[in-house]
């Protein structure tokens, strides 16, 4: 597509395919710009209104971690034909909740039949052009800070092997279902150098494309990372999804782990989240303030490391 789509063909074109970021953002005006993202997955609870939910607030973190606000969202779906209706209404119903809760409508969508149910959204959102948020642009001397506990994938994972406990499901599942937009909306003002949000690639799959679009090393603390209740246990079970081993095979090269820490504590490291929290760079000072205005929205957030000068990699301590 790259051979096909010149991106210096379009000037507009703020963000797109020669960026790994969350969501692509094309300039309207001198003032506004549009964010255009899509995401879906399969179900990752038992309930279809949490099913709905999630994916909804997955999706529509795409437009958070871009700076940006949703206004319009698209269902993009596939249900199996048996699939009983108040199942499908309830995964729906879900979803636009928790779309007009982050201030936004679905106007529509699109369902075909499938074997596995997949559900998320096409989301569409604005910002202001010179206050665009990329994985682009941490410096060194920057914090780390995390936004949402990690581990919900081998919860999830354990939970659909009938190995987890119902409360540790339960405090995932909110997690999970808590819209990025306090986080966002508690960054106004603050100067911000690059920031993603932790999905399917993992803390360090997605720390390692911020460390390399930015031109610097990362340094994490294992110590300081927060885990969702549980999620340490499942890990010393070893009950990682596969996708856990995919992104350490392809991202394990680029990480440089302290010799004391365990094989389970580095996978853990590399397991996928679903709706994560945002991981955002930037100066101390600011992310004290940061922290202040989020914590006084009822939030909590976690520095986590820092950004080095370097070659682009990650050091886990």
């Amino acid at each position: 597509m790259l051979d096909i789509f010149n991106e210096s063909d379009y000037p507009d074109l703020l963000v797109g395919l020669s960026e790994p970021d969350d969501a692509t953002v094309w300039k309207l005006s001198e003032d506004r710009a549009l964010i255009f993202t899509v995401d879906f997955f399969t179900p990752v609870v038992d309930d279809p209104y949490d099913y709905g939910a999630i994916a909804a607030a997955n999706a529509l973190s795409d437009v958070y971690a871009m700076g940006g606000a949703p206004f319009l969202a698209l269902n993009v779906a596939a249900f199996p034909a048996e699939l009983p209706e108040e199942m499908i209404v309830e995964i729906l119903r879900g979803g636009a909740e928790k779309v007009r809760e982050a201030g936004a409508i679905v106007a529509g969508g699109h369902t075909l039949d499938d074997e596995e149910p997949k559900f998320g959204l096409a989301v569409l959102g604005f910002v202001h052009p010179d206050r665009v948020l990329t994985k682009a642009g941490a410096r060194p001397g920057d914090v780390l800070v995390l936004t949402k506990p990690l581990g919900v994938g081998i919860i999830v994972t354990a939970a659909k092997a009938d190995q987890a406990e119902p409360k540790h499901v339960a405090t995932a599942t909110e997690w999970m279902k808590q819209l990025n937009r306090e986080a966002v909306a508690s960054l106004g003002g603050r100067t911000v150098h690059a920031v993603t949000d932790v999905t399917g690639f993992g803390l360090l799959g997605h720390a390692w494309e911020m460390a390399q679009e930015s031109g610097v090393r990362l340094r994490v603390r294992f110590d300081d990372l927060p885990f969702h209740p549980g999620a340490l246990g499942y890990a010393d079970e070893l009950l990682f999804p596969a996708m856990a081993n995919k992104n350490m095979a392809d991202h394990a090269a680029h990480v440089a782990f302290a010799d004391h820490l365990e094989y389970e504590a580095q996978l853990l490291c590399f397991c996928p989240e679903t709706s994560g929290g945002l991981l955002i760079s930037l100066p101390p000072d600011e992310a004290k303030r940061f922290l202040s205005r989020y914590k006084a929205s009822g939030h909590e957030a976690w520095i986590v490391g820092e950004a080095l000068e370097g070659e682009p990699g990650i050091e886990v301590e």
